[in-house]
């Protein structure tokens, strides 16, 4: 998918660095709304800067953004459920 298609829905940093995103990946106005969770971990490093999205931890549909976001927020904001996730996928 075409990037300049996707919204970044929230955004926070980790106390050890990483950023945790929520981004709408369905385009402008596509229905069902389609988000993932996903943990940037190079997002301060020369690679991070290159571009490309992390894999994604979670995947959600919704009728809204603000629905996508009241699914994947919760996690979002929880450093210990991020880990598990990270953990589940392989990538920590």
């Amino acid at each position: 998918m075409d990037t300049s298609e996707t919204a970044i829905l929230y955004t926070r940093v980790m106390a050890h660095g990483p950023l945790v995103r929520i981004r709408r990946t369905s385009g402008t106005g596509a229905q069902p709304v389609v988000a993932v969770l996903e943990v940037d971990r190079r997002s301060t490093t020369p690679r991070g800067s290159r571009g490309g999205a992390p894999p994604p931890l979670m995947i959600v549909e919704g009728k809204s953004d603000v629905d996508v976001l009241a699914q994947l927020k919760p996690q979002a904001d929880d450093d210990i459920g991020i880990a598990r996730l990270m953990q589940g996928k392989g990538l920590r």
